[in-house]
């Protein structure tokens, strides 16, 4: 059974895998456009998801498994998935405690004025009357309860904060204290001084975020989108910083990326930007691999109903 990987391992790694699945044939650290002979003999692909085609997957003739090392999937050809039934997972679930802790740390550096202090600093300047505010109390929207949005709830509890969470269903999810349905998104962001997107790409979270949503939010409001760029019309986004419809926007991910250097998000006071690095850190690789390491086990074992995170090829996630 052939293994061929495009994610670039550490030696380490690699050894490991080696070590554990003496019955797998691996060929690592692959460019999938140069590798045409290995391609047709993998069984299973481990890749970003980003370097996959509808003619790759149709190259690889004897393809029955992608594990994707990441939990976006916006990049993925669905549509040749489908049609010849390749069984997809992916890594959901390692990025929830970098990118919840990410967003703890942006509620309260903006909480505390911490762009001001550190200027403050570098001018030599003591001022008192920074104003330093409180995340206790306040009400967290979470546009996406998944795995990411729940640690996010559940960090948020721990600092006395109410909980609102959006799913599709408006099923309970642990750690928020209420669920909405898409369809209540509105009266989520009417009550929150917090809203954060974990949305994926899909056809119904494209731009969902427009000037009207962006107009429910209360002027001391703040938006945190670590999702999918996507989900925002960044210029309604703009129009209504602009306007006061909201206080301040932390934004880590684009529509397009990387961020050009002429956009207007760069200059504005009102948002802070950083280079889609909220689920980034040394821990993100190891605990891929440690769900791929599980899920091959499963599959060298023909027990497929147990793997995890897989992908629905209907909803695309």
């Amino acid at each position: 059974m052939n293994v061929f990987s495009t994610v670039k391992l550490p030696l380490h790694m690699k050894k490991d895998l080696l070590n554990v699945f003496p019955e797998a044939q691996f060929s690592f650290d692959n460019k999938i456009e140069e590798a045409e002979d290995e391609l047709h003999n993998a069984e299973v692909i481990l890749t970003y998801g980003e370097d996959l085609t509808a003619e790759i997957i149709e190259e690889a003739s004897s393809l029955k498994w992608i594990m994707v090392a990441s939990a976006g999937m916006d990049r993925m050809p669905f549509e040749a998935l489908r049609d010849k039934k390749i069984l997809v997972t992916n890594a959901k679930g390692v990025h929830k405690i970098p990118m919840a802790e990410y967003t703890l740390s942006m509620m309260l550096q903006i909480s505390r004025d911490a762009a001001k202090l550190s200027e403050n600093q570098q001018r030599r300047k003591w001022d008192r009357r920074v104003v330093m505010n409180e995340i206790h109390g306040k009400t967290l929207f979470v546009l996406g309860a998944g795995a990411i949005g729940t640690e996010i709830a559940r960090l948020a509890k721990a600092f006395g904060m109410t909980a609102v969470g959006m799913n599709r269903s408006g099923k309970s999810v642990e750690f928020f204290d209420e669920i909405l349905t898409f369809e209540e998104m509105h009266r989520g962001l009417q009550e929150a001084d917090f809203a954060v997107s974990v949305l994926p790409s899909t056809g119904e979270t494209r731009h969902i975020l427009n000037l009207e949503a962006f107009r429910q939010m209360k002027k001391e409001a703040v938006f945190i989108n670590i999702g999918r760029g996507d989900a925002v019309v960044e210029t309604d986004l703009i129009t209504a910083l602009n306007e006061g419809s909201l206080k301040h926007a932390v934004l880590d991910v684009f529509e397009e990326e990387p961020l050009r250097e002429d956009h207007p998000f760069w200059e504005m006071e009102k948002v802070t930007v950083t280079p889609h690095l909220s689920g980034i850190t040394k821990n993100y690789l190891p605990r891929a691999m440690e769900i791929f390491k599980r899920n091959l086990r499963r599959y060298l074992d023909r027990d497929p109903s147990a793997f995890e995170n897989p992908v629905d090829l209907e909803k695309e996630y």
